[in-house]
């Protein structure tokens, strides 16, 4: 079941995990290549170019070439990569606004399956 987050119309940050999440989980070992999980590819090309987009991963150094090669191949903007991030919990905080709006939003999917959240811009918040 899809969940519904309501966001607001200011500029985002977008932060997502590449392996499992974008693409298959070690795919890129296991396959030669990197595979986009189904959905995924088209949420990136459809986030406004006035957002950030920051990818983190657990890959080292030696696959920045061919993991950002793969990004370029397809023509997925980023702002930032990460690499050499630790396996465990990726935490986020933010401050909440004064008018009440929360700016971190958290999503946990299963391993190799994109999200299913939908996000509906709101301009009342």
């Amino acid at each position: 079941m899809d969940t519904m987050h309501k966001i607001s119309s200011l500029g985002k940050t977008w932060i997502f995990d590449l392996d499992g999440t974008l693409v298959k989980h070690n795919g890129y070992k296991t396959d030669g290549k990197d595979t986009w999980l189904n959905g995924a590819k088209e949420f990136l090309l459809e986030i406004p170019e006035t957002d950030k987009i920051v990818l983190l991963t657990s890959r080292t150094d030696n696959e920045k070439k061919l993991t950002e090669e793969f990004l370029a191949e397809h023509g997925i903007r980023y702002d930032n990569i990460i690499y050499n991030a630790p396996y465990g919990e990726r935490i986020l905080i933010n401050d909440k606004k004064p008018s009440g709006l929360f700016t971190a939003i958290a999503i946990n999917t299963d391993r190799d399956a994109f999200m299913q959240d939908v996000f509906e811009v709101s301009e009342e918040l």
